[in-house]
């Protein structure tokens, strides 16, 4: 075994994963819910960068409904960075599975 020619694979490996990481930042997912009376924009790096509500979806009488429309639109766009980041990361890893390494979505 070459450890040279193993650490500029890894070396190579990280740099990938670097520039994976950082275009995930710049890619976005988008959720709806409710036929659209809430949509959740989040980036690669799960932070939320949009949100609307559609003003008839807010009824002072039911509170409860309007707070489960927004679990749902958050949580499926969890779910959606998860699978971009797996798709971004895998790639970058080259499908690679290191055992102990846990990236998000894997």
């Amino acid at each position: 075994m070459d450890i040279q020619k193993l650490m500029k694979q890894a070396q190579q490996m990280q740099a990938k994963m670097q520039k994976a990481q950082a275009e995930l930042a710049n890619k976005t997912v988008t959720a709806e819910v409710g036929g659209g009376q809430v949509t959740v924009v989040m980036n690669g790096q799960h932070v939320l960068v949009d949100l609307k509500i559609n003003p008839a979806a807010v009824d002072p009488a039911d509170v409860e409904f309007l707070q489960d429309m927004l679990l749902s639109a958050i949580n499926e766009a969890v779910r959606k960075v998860d699978e971009l980041v797996q798709q971004e990361m895998g790639g970058a890893m080259g499908g690679l599975s290191i055992p102990g390494l846990n990236l998000p979505g894997m």
